[in-house]
């Protein structure tokens, strides 16, 4: 069992709660704490200026603060560990007391009691990315029966070239941006940089990463603080990353037992004055026998061993142990190999393992678009359960679709293996008494599956409950003694010779097909309403949904995303899915929109001042440009809250002129800076392209997105001869991955940097 305590924040909004203050208010005092591992009320009081200030002006904020210092810390509820299994000789009764959870039986005790108590605990972690290895794994294996995971290289640089460029989608622990831009800088070359990687970002650690990268693109630049630290340190030049060198240290420098070494390793958050005073001057016995010698007396000045204890107490309780960081980074290399050499066998596994959360599908869709991997829309004769490899492409899982169950698609593969499906009333025939009833069959009619049978979806619709009800007919006169007149006579194609004809309608428009597709799969298949304006959201730095949705802290394991913070403003170029409307208290309406784009949907909250003003647009299946504030609640999906609309740019780049050089509002704000002193000093990134929508300068945008600073960015268009510069929501941090990165896309001549 864990006890889950009371945060800094959750204790404000609970303490709130109690003394019913409202929700808004309480979450606007709570999110004045800043977000800080381990935080306190009374650390936080002193880190915010507007948290103080709230406190000394609002005497129910003060109660409210007071209060919650005092509920601050005390258990608040008692959960499972995730992973954590005790295992014993005896019964675990025999040594600690037990209780339920739920239907789990847990311990009384918390996990460090255990440990304490002697106890052996331990975590058994399970990774939904170990399936998706192992069936893309057993993807390959169809057309490479000799290829097994286990046996690949970590030496091949084609995996360290697709890292450096970022393109981590899928890839186990790279996926956010965050991780991206680190990938980016550093240019990983060996599995021993991925291990440092993951060790890195981290809280605490984290603050090495720049120090890390420095050092690594520099050895020269690497310093150690006693050069006792060089044989334990420079393998991660000069860092402190795993929590064997903070052992090592202990060890080498102040002689500590590799059992005290890892005691204290553990506390070194907690009371380490007099671990500080050991490790410096060492430790006896109260028979004057040595336990400890210190680093004085291994010849270690005092104001060395004092810097390097400094440096440990930073970091080492958030530190990963090097064996713990290189299986994840073992796992991130074999997923990473999968997608370079195995990319569709990969996607499709990784598809199928998010089956249920249809804006991870909706993302790696759009990845597949992007590595060229073209998704076919589901099929009966063609389609497996899950995506599978169909030829160059992906074929759509059946499961997928809404009112499929595993049983009856079991039984649909069992039966198209003796034959293909013909026909639509072939396959009504075959299925029927399979576990087919309307729901299925309107179902796989409406998002495609049975597209290749010979009929459109109208035509389906049309004669589906005629020929259901024949089947049933049919079927109560077979068992009565009589003969099926269809089922006498079998073309020799496999239709049946007599089957009934399908009545002459055309087919729906396609706006209309593609609601079907998006009301069984969640997501368009045949195409989508916003592929036409991906040029344009590129152009006009639109927010994707799925990046906004990944920011969310709402989950205790998932670490967020951090392109986004809480309160910032951004554009959104999406179609309008729903609209509902809402009363409030003061007889006002206010609206819920479900927006939605190529990777992802979300909902909006549209307040009564901005709904009587921009009613006209919200209506469904607009397609609309609006500017919306980021709302991230703790425990709850992210949000959007609507500041204005407007009708969607025309889908010609060229056409908005000026606009694509606009401000990049999604990013965070920067210092402003006068545009006459950067264009009198020259100094700047100076980019050469054909024109502005070209797909080269559309990708060097994305790549300069991660790399944000101070440095002005010049591009000169040759079409027209003139030199601009770019918007502030372009300009850089200067370093050689990302110059690096665009001049593989625009070509060396074309990127030039002035000082």
């Amino acid at each position: 069992v864990t006890f889950g305590t009371m945060a800094a924040r959750g204790a404000i909004r609970d303490v709130a709660r109690a003394l019913a203050i409202p929700y808004a208010r309480a979450d606007a005092i709570a999110k004045l704490v800043p977000m800080e591992l381990n935080i306190t009320l009374d650390k936080a009081l002193t880190m915010s200026a507007e948290l103080r200030a709230a406190a000394e002006e609002d005497p129910q904020i003060a109660e409210l603060i007071d209060m919650a210092r005092k509920v601050e810390g005390m258990p608040r509820h008692a959960s499972r560990h995730a992973a954590g299994v005790v295992i014993t000789e005896q019964p675990v009764m025999n040594y600690v007391p037990l209780a339920k959870n739920d239907e789990a039986v847990v311990t009384q005790y918390t996990m460090t009691t255990l440990e304490e108590l002697g106890l052996l605990k331990m975590d058994f972690l399970g990774l939904r990315t170990l399936t998706v290895i192992r069936d893309a794994e057993r993807m390959v294996q169809r057309t490479n029966p000799d290829f097994a995971i286990d046996r690949i290289s970590t030496e091949d640089p084609a995996i360290y070239q697709m890292l450096s460029a970022g393109q981590t989608e899928g890839v186990f622990q790279f996926e956010s941006s965050g991780m991206r831009g680190v990938l980016m800088q550093l240019g990983p070359e060996s599995l021993e940089d991925l291990i440092a990687v993951i060790s890195l970002y981290r809280p605490g650690p984290m603050d090495s990463i720049p120090r890390y990268i420095q050092n690594r693109h520099n050895p020269s630049l690497v310093t150690y603080l006693h050069p006792s630290l060089e044989p334990i340190l420079k393998v991660t030049y000069g860092c402190m990353v795993y929590q064997e060198q903070i052992m090592q240290i202990f060890r080498s420098l102040a002689g500590y037992t590799l059992g005290r070494a890892d005691i204290v390793r553990r506390a070194m958050s907690k009371k380490m004055e007099r671990e500080r005073h050991i490790f410096v001057h060492g430790l006896t016995d109260e028979h004057g026998s040595v336990i400890v010698e210190g680093c004085l007396k291994r010849g270690v000045d005092e104001k060395s061993a004092m810097a390097i204890v400094s440096e440990m107490e930073s970091f080492a309780s958030y530190a990963f142990n090097k064996p713990h960081a290189a299986s994840y980074a073992y796992v991130s290399y074999q997923t990473a190999f999968l997608k370079c050499h195995y990319p569709r066998e990969f996607m499709a596994a990784l598809l199928t393992s998010v089956l249920d959360n249809t804006t991870k599908v909706a993302e790696y869709m759009a990845e597949c678009q992007r590595l060229g991997i073209a998704v076919l829309p589901p099929s009966v004769n063609e389609s497996g359960s899950g995506f599978t490899v169909s030829g160059n492409a992906i074929q759509f899982g059946l499961l997928a679709s809404r009112n499929i169950g595993r049983s009856f698609v079991d039984a649909l593969i069992a039966e198209r293996q003796t034959r293909p499906f013909a026909s639509f009333y072939d396959f009504c025939d075959r299925m029927y008494g399979k576990e087919l009833n309307r729901r299925a069959l309107e179902s796989l009619v409406k998002c495609g599956a049975l597209d290749g049978l010979g009929a459109n979806r109208r035509q389906m619709f049309v004669s589906m409950d005629t020929i259901l009800d024949d089947l049933d007919s049919a079927r109560r006169r077979n068992l009565e003694g009589q003969l099926n007149l269809f089922g006498m006579a079998d073309g020799g194609d496999g239709a049946r010779a007599n089957e009934p004809e399908l009545p002459d309608v055309p087919e729906y428009p396609m706006p209309e097909l593609l609601a079907m597709e998006k009301e069984m799969t969640g997501m368009y298949l045949s195409g989508h309403p916003m592929a036409a304006y991906q040029a344009v959201s590129d152009a006009i730095h639109a927010a994707h949904i799925g990046v906004i949705l990944a920011c969310a802290h709402n989950s205790p394991d998932h670490t967020p995303d951090t392109t986004y913070r809480d309160g910032e403003v951004v554009t959104v170029l999406a179609i309008v899915q729903t609209v509902r409307t809402k009363i409030t208290k003061n007889n006002q309406t206010m609206a819920f929109v479900t927006l939605e784009d190529l990777y992802g949907s979300i909902e909006m909250l549209v307040f009564p001042r901005i709904l009587e003003q921009y009613a006209s647009y919200l209506q469904e299946g607009a397609v609309l440009e609006l500017r919306a504030r980021i709302s991230l609640r703790e425990e709850e999906d992210a949000k959007l809250l609507c500041e204005s609309v407007a009708p969607a740019p025309d889908t010609d780049v060229a056409k908005l002129g000026k606009n694509v050089a606009r401000p990049a509002e999604n990013r965070p704000a920067r210092p402003a800076a006068p545009a006459a002193s950067a264009r009198s000093a020259k100094h700047g990134l100076y980019l050469r392209i054909p024109d502005f929508d070209c797909d080269a300068f559309v990708r060097a945008k994305r790549v300069m997105a991660i790399f944000d600073g101070n440095t002005p960015v010049y591009v000169r268009c040759t079409a027209t001869g003139k030199l601009s510069m770019a918007s502030r929501g372009l300009w850089v941090m200067l370093n050689e991955p990302m110059l690096g990165e665009l001049r593989r896309l625009l070509g060396a001549e074309n990127v030039a940097v002035v000082e």
